[in-house]
């Protein structure tokens, strides 16, 4: 049984599984890291059996996956393997002339939806960051666009204006009456249509229907605001962790 471990820039998500090994992934869990181990965490791994290896993916400051490493070795005597991206695995060519500049946490989706689907795949993951990373059906990566998070987006709107502080009311509206939810709705909106409008570019590009798969934190809210169809993928880098190479 394998430890899989994602840590992003505000949660770090875990489950356990082999699917190598035909031990499938149990439910993901997930906990806000606030820069440091949860307290929460610690009382959850003490209880855990001991795992045959501990995988780690992370985009966090370094001080949260060294503390990890620290609590890995003092739970089970295991060092945490790091994983970073590779320009070529499984099938999967990535765009990047340096892979390592490549999030290792969009590796690791783009590794799971080459395995999940043989048709092009477009990949939204919403978190702090927005991440699009469009994916060709015979497993090239064509490359891919950031956004600010739906929070950071909203942050940094009224940090830099004279809009009076406002909570942003989320509302299925399409245009807003109000500054917070016209903040809201425009926040979450904005990704919306560059999803669909990569859509339409991928279509074009692969001559075929593109799959768009969404995971994340704000994953629910940006589906909810999307014209096409979509699959959620909560575990979406796990899974691909799973497949990543020693």
């Amino acid at each position: 049984m394998e430890l899989l471990i994602d840590i992003g820039n505000t949660n770090l998500k875990w489950t356990r599984g082999a699917p190598q090994a035909g031990i499938p992934l149990e439910p993901m869990r997930s906990l806000r890291h606030h820069g440091r181990l949860p307290i929460d965490l610690h009382a959850t791994w003490e209880a855990m059996p001991r795992p045959q290896r501990v995988r780690v993916s992370s985009v966090a400051a370094q001080g949260v996956t060294e503390a990890l490493c620290r609590a890995s070795c003092a739970y089970w005597g295991l060092e945490p393997e790091l994983v970073r991206p590779r320009a070529h695995h499984q099938g999967l060519s990535i765009a990047y002339e340096e892979p390592g500049r490549l999030g290792v946490d969009r590796w690791l989706a783009l590794l799971a939806a080459r395995r999940m689907t043989s048709t092009p795949v477009l990949i939204l993951d919403a978190g702090t960051a927005i991440t699009f990373d469009l994916l060709l059906a015979g497993g090239r990566h064509l490359g891919g666009l950031i956004l600010p998070g739906v929070e950071t987006m909203r942050q940094a709107l009224l940090a830099n204006t004279q809009i009076p502080t406002v909570q942003p009311e989320e509302v299925d509206d399409a245009w807003a009456r109000d500054t917070a939810t016209a903040i809201a709705v425009a926040s979450l909106d904005a990704p919306a249509a560059l999803a669909e409008r990569l859509l339409r570019q991928l279509a074009a590009e692969a001559g075929a229907e593109p799959v768009l798969l969404i995971t994340g934190g704000d994953a629910e809210r940006l589906r909810l605001r999307l014209q096409v169809d979509s699959l959620m993928v909560p575990d979406l880098v796990l899974q691909g962790l799973a497949l990543a190479p020693a």
